[in-house]
């Protein structure tokens, strides 16, 4: 049971296939912990080996909060994730119990930790006007455009990215502000006050690739093409967030014959590994840390790990 500090958090961030689950389980081990996730795509619940969710025989070792809890045919965002966690957290230190944060989406952590600037909504009509620009000019076109009125969001997102191109596109045309001013606003959603303990995974870029390969190889060894097929089969909208996950627009060409399996997974994997070096970018710069993991999970790393860790 924790006991030391008032109302502590334990985050265990860092990029896709860096291990993680791996600490997280091991520190609701040692800490009497929670593991709530954050992870934009584990959240779906059709998702679960595409997404690399935590193997069934680790969620019977601690307990998981978070992990595929909503439909693919909904759309998550920072706001509605953070509503969810705050629930969990508040109900683990009622319970005596570390909360424990654990995945790859920095936006959310920081959400959480910092609080969220809120955006006006935004008319339906300049949505579609905004979607109708991107598919008549292309992505590259488009983010070409968008790097004119708003060059931070142009630089951190990939062109292919549709949703969150579309929606920096989006509030700068109806707001005349880009999002990145918007994010640098005073939070009206105020930060959730704790004793926050962070540790990043930051590995040598290298072996974190290949890390992410033998990964994906092992998804599509174990069923992620079956996973997609069924995904395909609930014939969503192509821009819910769902539809991105990692992997599943190569799949989805592959199921429609569109590239051959070999070209499919290859694309795949290139994405994977854009994606991870986007995040290590993202947590380097953003997120407040108290001790940098520059290594891939592994046991012996836990006597070091949890001696910096103050809970």
């Amino acid at each position: 049971m924790i006991s030391n500090s008032q109302n502590p958090i334990l985050i265990v961030a860092g990029p896709t296939a860096s291990g993680k689950s791996g600490l997280a389980l091991a520190a609701a081990d040692k800490y009497d912990g929670v593991i709530i996730n954050c992870d934009s795509m584990q959240l779906y619940a059709e998702l679960r080996l595409i997404t690399a969710r935590p193997l069934e025989e680790d969620e019977a070792k601690a307990s998981h909060k978070l992990y595929g809890v909503m439909p693919a045919a909904e759309a998550c965002s920072a706001g509605i994730w953070r509503d969810l966690a705050v629930s969990e957290i508040e109900a683990c230190w009622r319970a005596g119990k570390l909360p424990i944060i654990t995945g790859g989406t920095g936006l959310y952590i920081k959400a959480l930790m910092e609080g969220l600037s809120e955006i006006p909504d935004i008319p339906e009509e300049i949505r579609e006007e905004v979607m109708a620009r991107r598919e008549e000019i292309g992505a590259e076109a488009f983010h070409q455009e968008l790097a004119e009125f708003d060059p931070k969001s142009a630089e951190r997102l990939n062109p292919t990215d549709s949703q969150r191109m579309i929606r920096a596109y989006e509030v700068h045309l109806a707001t005349e502000r880009s999002l990145t001013d918007w994010h640098q606003d005073a939070p009206t959603t105020p930060p959730l006050k704790a004793n926050y303990q962070t540790v990043i995974f930051e590995p040598p870029r290298e072996e974190l690739y290949a890390k992410c390969e033998a990964r994906f190889d092992w998804m599509i060894a174990n069923g992620a093409l079956e996973e997609v097929r069924a995904l395909m089969a609930l014939n969503l909208d192509p821009n819910l967030p769902a539809m991105k996950a990692l992997g599943v627009p190569e799949l989805i060409a592959y199921l429609q014959d569109e590239l051959a399996l070999e070209d499919a997974v290859k694309a795949a994997k290139q994405a994977t590994r854009r994606y991870a070096k986007r995040q290590m970018t993202w947590f380097r710069n953003q997120i407040v840390q108290n001790h940098r993991v520059n290594a891939q999970y592994s046991e012996r790393l836990l006597p070091e790990i949890f001696s910096k860790i103050v809970i």
